[in-house]
This record gives C-alpha cells, sequence and structure tokens, in this order.
C-alpha cells in the first residue's frame, strides 16, 4: 500500500503515539507486511523470532515492540503494540468507504463488457474491454481487472485476507489493504474467491483458467497458462509459475513456490517446494512415478500378507 503524500518518520510517530530512532524527516512511502516489503516502507515486527529478518529486510521503517539499535539507513518506530499500531496506519491512510451502488460511479467499465444483474462492482474497480460479469458475481475495491476476463455466478474477488492475530481473548484482525489484480483472458468458474493482498497484490495471470470452487489465499502469484480443477485451495504468499496445472482438491499451504510446468494430479499436497516440469501425486505430495511405485509395492505387501495369513 503506498501513502501519497508521502510522510516523515516524525509525521507518522504523531499519528501512532510512538518514540522514534532516526532522522525526522526520513521519509516513508508506503505500508507493506514482511513478504512484500520493499524500500521506503513500513514493516511491523512483534515477535523475537522475526525481529532480525524485520531489521535486515528491504523495509526502511520497523516497528517493533523492543529498544533496539536502529540500522543504516533506516528508522525505528518503537510501540508496545506494533499490530494495532500498524493497523491505525492502515486505517488512517486507508478509510472505509463502502459503495452502497450495484456499480460504483467510480468504476471504469471497458467497451463491450457485459455486468450481469445481481453483480456488484466496487470502488475504484477497473474492468477491461470484452468481459463478462456473471449474476452475484462481487467485485470488492480497487480490483483491477484486464481484458476478456470472464467469471462466473456467485465468486467473490478481492475479500479480506485471512490473517488474524491471537490474542488471549479474542482474534485481533488485520486491516487488508492490498489488491487483486486478474490478467487478460483468464476465467474463473463459478464460487471461486480471491483474496485480495494483505498490503500488496494477490495476482491471477494471463491466459489462467480456474474452475469452480477454486480458492486462492491473499498475496498469491498465479503466473500465464495455469489451469486449476475444481476445488483447489491455495493459501497465502503462494507463488505458482506459469503452465502449472493443479488437478481437483489440491491444496497448496502457505510459502510454498511451484515451479514451472508442473503438474500436481488429485487430491496432492505438496510439503515443500516443487521443481517445474515435474508431476506429483499424494500428500505430501512426491514425484508421481515415484509415488505410484510406492503404491503398487504397498499393495503387493498387502497381497502377501494376506496370502500367508490365510495359508496358515
Amino acid at each position: 500500500m503506498k501513502i501519497t503524500p508521502s510522510q516523515t518518520l516524525e509525521q507518522i510517530a504523531k499519528l501512532i503515539g510512538a518514540e522514534y530512532d532516526g532522522d525526522p524527516k526520513h521519509l516513508i512511502t508506503g505500508l507493506n507486511e514482511i513478504h512484500r516489503v520493499e524500500k521506503g516502507d513500513i514493516v511491523f515486527v512483534d515477535h523475537p523470532k522475526y525481529y532480525d529478518k524485520a531489521l535486515q529486510s528491504k523495509a526502511t521503517t520497523i516497528l517493533i515492540n523492543k529498544k533496539v539499535p536502529c540500522p543504516a539507513g533506516k528508522a525505528l518506530l518503537f510501540a508496545d503494540d506494533p499490530f494495532t499500531a500498524y493497523n491505525k496506519l492502515v486505517r488512517h491512510f486507508q478509510p472505509v468507504n463502502y459503495s452502497l451502488k450495484q456499480v460504483s460511479d467510480s468504476a471504469k467499465i471497458g467497451k463491450n463488457t457485459i455486468i450481469m444483474n445481481g453483480a456488484f462492482i466496487g470502488n475504484n474497480v477497473s474492468i477491461g474491454d470484452d468481459c463478462v460479469i456473471h449474476p452475484n458475481v462481487c467485485i470488492y475495491d480497487n480490483t483491477v481487472i484486464g481484458n476478456r476476463v470472464v467469471i462466473h455466478a456467485n465468486s467473490v474477488i478481492g475479500g479480506d485476507a485471512f490473517y488474524y492475530k491471537r490474542r488471549p481473548e479474542k482474534f485481533d484482525k488485520m486491516i487488508t489493504c492490498g489488491i487483486v489484480v486478474i490478467e487478460d483472458d483468464v476465467e474463473l468458474g463459478a464460487s471461486c474467491t480471491i483474496d485480495r493482498g494483505v498490503s500488496d497484490v494477490t495476482r491471477i495471470g494471463a491466459g489462467s483458467k480456474l474452475d469452480n470452487q477454486v480458492h486462492i489465499g491473499h498475496d498469491t502469484q498465479i503466473g500465464k497458462m495455469c489451469l486449476f480443477a475444481a476445488q483447489v485451495g491455495v493459501a497465502g504468499c503462494v507463488t505458482i509459475e506459469d503452465n502449472v496445472t493443479l488437478w481437483g482438491q489440491v491444496g497448496v499451504p502457505s510459502n510454498i513456490h511451484i515451479g514451472k510446468g508442473a503438474v500436481l494430479l488429485g487430491q496432492s499436497a505438496p510439503s515443500k517446494s516443487l521443481e517445474g516440469g515435474k508431476s506429483y501425486l499424494g500428500s505430501p505430495a512426491g514425484e508421481a512415478k515415484d509415488k505410484m511405485r510406492e503404491l503398487i509395492t504397498l499393495k503387493k505387501i498387502t497381497e502377501e500378507m494376506t496370502k500367508k495369513n490365510g495359508a496358515e
């Protein structure tokens, strides 16, 4: 999420009531969570396990709950509860602004694009030319959709990230301020759900086709010409390269990387990143040919044990 106009360290510290270490005129140009930070961003960290990762990241301002030395070229903001302070900044720079119209006045709809009855198009949504948005599709604010995109009935594009902090008495929700980008020639089946990035972009690459009831988590990057069958579930912060095929009910956990041209057979679930150009099977997923041999061997062992027990 970009902050426009840019803010100084002193201004941000005043907004959240925090002490700081660094040049008061140090510029802050964006807010991001750790997976997507870049120069100019604020990132928050509230657990010792991730202190070094945050301090050594590309972020140039770190919102932290411990007094530590300030790295060269960076600035620190000190808060007892960085999660809450970060949420306060998000809401300040992106206040709630719900559209109460079926198609928001600020939405941009391209030539020859059809919006069917019952579809909702939120604030600042951009939809390209020659698209078809079927009944009861919900497209949340700031979503960007390319040309020749088809979205079937009841799909939801841009819902909030599933991102919570566990407190002793409740779960605190991290306020989502990212977006979804759907590139040209994508087709989404009925009842798909594509969550927007926590603070950046969830992306569906050009030419990709998703079957019915596919879920894509926050900040996931899906390449071009991918094919996902029904009931595939992909968690947040996953990277899937071009030409990947996920067959029915495949489940992909967060922070996994799947290489170009990989194929995951039905109901497979990787436990780690997978190389491209190979077929995978099982849970945890392994190369399909190896898994098939394992199954054949297991079947033979079972048959031999059955015969032996029967003979006795």
